[in-house]
């Protein structure tokens, strides 16, 4: 029999995590106007055996709570059990968009539109600079829960890199009800991961500011599933049974006329060509504008703003 070889020691901030040991690591970001120390908290699970390192993330955008939430729930219930390799959890990346309800940072900039960062640049980017260099060069997977933002509401789905077979290989083991192939956004940490060859998917579900218990319970299910199929779990975790769907095109649906917007069928569903799926009124019932399917396909997403404008995006569809 061979010797199996030992697992790697992370090092974040200064701070090394040998094989077996788990740990609670802070790296230091800022102060705010009073002083106060603001820090990114990185809990680390390493494993004795070798094996690879996974990255979860969640608050990139500090008002969408749902990752934040899904993550807190794996920590509190120690589902980080791992066998092998090592995780490295990120609860709130975004600290000060957390502390303040929004998805940017006080200057007003996107972290998730800063990557790689730069160390004498502004808030964001700084943030993205100190990540990058203390937190990417030391995972090969990475998983990074988001939700719809402006009170639009993501059916769970999983998004990859085209140019990523890897991504795509990850997507499928997590087994949400949707995966698609999205396209790479500018400074995104997914097009900054996919540049230093880790493959990253990014786990949508649920709307900003809320929480939504299917989103988090099929968060949970999704991140045990890809550990799972690395190998890196010490207790398998059952599969949701109904296989993921992948969508080939989407598109979304954006109102002709501004209005009430009532949609007629629910998330998720199934829809088939020139079905009616919505509705725009105004308040004396005088004009009402249907929405027609324009294919074939799934909902998978809704735009829960009840008073829409003219070009408004309302639903979200793939096949």
């Amino acid at each position: 029999m061979g010797i199996e070889s030992e697992n790697k020691t992370i090092a974040i901030n200064g701070e090394k995590v040998a094989p077996g040991q788990n740990k609670l690591v802070q790296i230091d970001i800022a102060r705010l106007p009073t002083g106060t120390l603001i820090h990114i908290p990185v809990h680390v699970f390493n494993a004795k055996k070798a094996g690879p390192t996974v990255l979860v993330q969640a608050g990139l955008h500090g008002d969408e709570i749902n990752g934040v939430e899904t993550v807190r729930r794996m920590l509190q219930n120690d589902l980080f059990d791992i066998k092998k390799g090592a995780v490295i959890v990120v609860p709130i990346l975004n600290i000060f968009g957390f502390i303040h309800f929004s998805r940017d940072v006080p200057d007003g900039k996107d972290v998730n539109r800063s990557f790689p960062g730069r160390k004498t640049g502004s808030l964001a980017s700084r943030i993205a600079y100190t990540y990058t260099s203390e937190i990417l060069p030391q995972i090969d997977y990475g998983i990074d829960l988001h939700t719809g933002g402006g009170q639009r509401f993501n059916f769970p789905q999983i998004r990859y890199s085209q140019e990523d077979k890897q991504s795509k290989k990850l997507a499928e083991a997590f087994n949400a009800p949707f995966y698609f192939a999205s396209r790479l956004i500018a400074g995104s940490f997914r097009k900054a991961s996919l540049r230093m060859g880790i493959p990253t998917i990014v786990y949508e579900a649920g709307e900003s500011m809320r929480f939504d218990e299917g989103s988090i319970e099929q968060g949970i299910l999704g991140i045990k599933n890809v550990l799972n199929s690395l190998g890196m779990l010490s207790k398998k975790g059952a599969s949701r049974e109904r296989q993921s769907i992948e969508l080939n095109r989407t598109r979304w649906l954006r109102a002709s006329r501004a209005g009430m917007f009532i949609p007629q069928k629910s998330n998720g569903s199934a829809v088939v060509k020139g079905e009616v799926i919505g509705m725009i009124t105004d308040t004396d019932a005088k004009k009402n504008k249907k929405i027609k399917a324009p294919f074939d396909g799934y909902i998978f997403c809704i735009n829960h703003q009840a008073v829409v404008n003219q070009g408004d995006a309302l639903f979200h569809l793939g096949s």
